[in-house]
């Protein structure tokens, strides 16, 4: 089986293509703008008549699409996000019309949700912020292109490599740091009090091999996430435990807008439990473990857990 990565060089899109790559039998080819990617392309510029033939020249089995930007002008949020996807599906139209195409969406195309409900597949989405806008756009190119293609929407990844573009990777960053100026720093936060559903970078990984390789048809929306809400501090003092930190972590009331826009998130995942036969294996403390692990000079992980 051939299976093409595109932006393979991310947080998630490395842990999916290590993943991937452990198929039996797959062969596993990354495109991007990386100088080192098996096919030079961008989805943000390049037009669909070129990625077809970069998508003629693989013949893929299926397409996975891990590209995609977090935060910068609306403009660059929406070339990747929105204009990528759209470009993609016509370029696997043209040229790959039987290849399964698995694109990441994220959870915060659903913008606001009732506080202690998890949320379905068929939710409103209504997000407040220009990235989860640019999300949503990417996910609609994808589910009305007529292909044999699935969103995940993805909660929160946690795991090692988070980039510090995300509260545990920065968080990650700033404890280092201050462990390195002194034990018994200081270390700053915005508001923790909201609640995430916070899901492992490896479980992300497994169920996207999952929807690669499903043998049938997929529904065209499936939650990625633990199913579990839980307040963003105690995620950010179970990394300080984690971290052996001992110094203060000082919460300020003042959150990003964004945050505050959307106080309540948990998704509902039994439709992927159905459809992939998917449920989440790992804990929120071994996320943390593995994020901590991963660190320039921090002491090595216990060893990753097989999975099935």
């Amino acid at each position: 089986m051939r299976i093409l990565v595109l932006g393979s060089t991310g947080f998630l899109g490395g842990h999916i293509t290590e993943r991937l790559r452990a198929l039996p039998g797959a062969q596993v080819l990354t495109g991007g703008r990386a100088p080192d990617s098996d096919v030079r392309c961008d989805l943000a510029t390049d037009r669909p008549d070129a990625l077809a033939e970069v998508l003629a020249g693989i013949a893929p089995d299926s397409v996975v699409n891990c590209a995609g930007v977090v935060g910068g002008s609306a403009l660059t949020l929406a070339e990747v996000n929105a204009r990528g996807p759209a470009a993609l599906c016509a370029a696997v139209r043209a040229a790959a019309p039987g290849a399964r195409l698995v694109h990441l969406g994220s959870a915060a195309e659903y913008g606001p949700c009732p506080g202690g409900e998890r949320t379905p597949e068929e939710a409103p989405a209504r997000p407040p912020a220009p990235y989860g806008a640019t999300k949503l756009a990417g996910t609609l190119a994808v589910t009305a292109s007529g292909l044999d293609a699935v969103v995940l929407r993805v909660t929160n990844p946690v795991g090692a490599g988070a980039p510090t573009a995300g509260l545990p990777g920065r968080l990650a960053a700033e404890l280092r740091h201050a462990t390195a100026q002194t034990p018994h720093g200081t270390v700053r936060v915005g508001d923790l009090s909201v609640h995430r559903d916070f899901v492992d970078v490896r479980d992300v990984a497994r169920a996207v091999a999952l929807a690669a390789t499903a043998p049938g048809p997929l529904p065209p929306v499936l939650n990625v996430g633990s199913g579990r809400a839980i307040p963003v501090r105690d995620l950010a003092h179970g990394l300080v435990r984690t971290a052996g930190f001992r110094g203060r972590l000082e919460e300020s009331l003042n959150g990003s807008g964004r945050s505050a826009a959307v106080p309540w998130q948990c998704a509902d995942i039994t439709a992927a439990a159905r459809e992939l036969r998917w449920h989440p294996e790992y804990t929120l403390a071994e996320s943390l473990t593995a994020l901590w692990g991963a660190a320039p000079g921090a002491p090595a992980p216990s060893p990753a857990r097989q999975d099935a």
